[in-house]
């Protein structure tokens, strides 16, 4: 079973417990994400099975886009909903003009500090483990791009906002920062991913009609294909000479394909077969992955 399911991810689970649940109905081995969303967050997890969980590395670094409930005038120890209220103020003097500059301060690269209860590790343990012992935890800040941020309503003291970010952006830092910023404290009251890469939130399933698709057999429509994913690396397609070759991890020459990054490679009939590195000093391409039978011929 290799593809990809878009899957909805609840409120109150995390990223490791959806993962353990489509390990279970697929009774497949392999299963992974691509990013972890924070237990009370919902929305859009690509959960990757078979031999999917190999592309995660070429897929990390797309974008990743947020609606972000952030209530101003309160800090928590955790940066959202789910820690100890340590401070409160009253931020009735809060205006959108103010959030409108303060938000846009925040866009571009930036330095983020991660929550102390994070997966952020420190000596190899997690910080939340840290944190929960009630140990020091030191994260350190670290370079993040936020490409846009909108604000779709304000309710005062809650704003609704848009992100659009780049991997490793915790927006629970991000609310906590912004209520430092206008002086009121804020923390994160709800997130919603509404989309990571190719994956949309208006196209995702649900746990638990995920569990009915496996329970009745039609659960193969909700997989998409392993390349789904890949659009942006180029693509070629081989002859079954050149295929050979390439299964037998023989470098080749593509002279029509650009070098700048990692490219797909298919055959007429098996579909996505490999996909290359150019190796700049052979002036050759060298398989990076190669799939077993995979049915994508219908991709191309």
């Amino acid at each position: 079973m290799d593809g990809i399911i878009n899957i909805n991810k609840p409120s109150g689970m995390t990223s490791f417990s959806v993962v353990a649940k489509i390990r279970h109905l697929s009774h497949e081995k392999k299963v992974g994400h691509s990013g972890t969303l924070d237990p009370l967050a919902t929305g859009v997890l690509p959960v990757y099975l078979g031999q999917a969980t190999r592309i995660i590395e070429y897929v990390t670094d797309t974008t990743k886009t947020y609606r972000a409930e952030i209530e101003f005038g309160k800090t928590t120890t955790t940066f959202d909903g789910e820690g100890e209220i340590v401070g409160q103020t009253n931020a009735a003097s809060l205006t959108l003009e103010t959030l409108r500059t303060v938000t846009g301060k925040f866009i571009g690269e930036i330095s983020q500090v991660p929550p102390a209860f994070s997966a952020v590790k420190q000596n190899g343990t997690p910080l939340y483990r840290l944190a929960r012992a009630g140990e020091e935890v030191r994260p350190q800040a670290r370079k993040i791009r936020i490409e846009k941020i909108d604000i779709l309503d304000w309710n005062p003291p809650v704003a609704t906002i848009e992100i659009e970010c780049t991997k490793g952006t915790y927006i629970r830092s991000l609310a906590h920062d912004l209520g430092q910023v206008t002086g009121y404290g804020a923390y994160l009251k709800s997130l919603v991913r509404t989309r990571s890469g190719a994956f949309k939130l208006a196209d995702a399933i649900t746990l638990d009609e995920m569990t009915a698709a496996f329970n009745s057999g039609t659960y193969a429509k909700f997989i998409h294909p392993i390349d789904h994913v890949l659009d942006d690396l180029p693509k070629t397609e081989v002859d079954a000479a050149t295929a050979a070759n390439i299964k037998n991890g023989i470098c080749i020459a593509l002279p029509d394909v650009p070098t700048d990054k990692c490219c797909r490679v298919y055959d007429a009939e098996r579909g996505l077969m490999a996909i290359l590195k150019y190796d700049r000093e052979t002036s050759l391409w060298h398989p990076d992955k190669v799939f077993l039978v995979l049915d994508t011929a219908n991709s191309m």
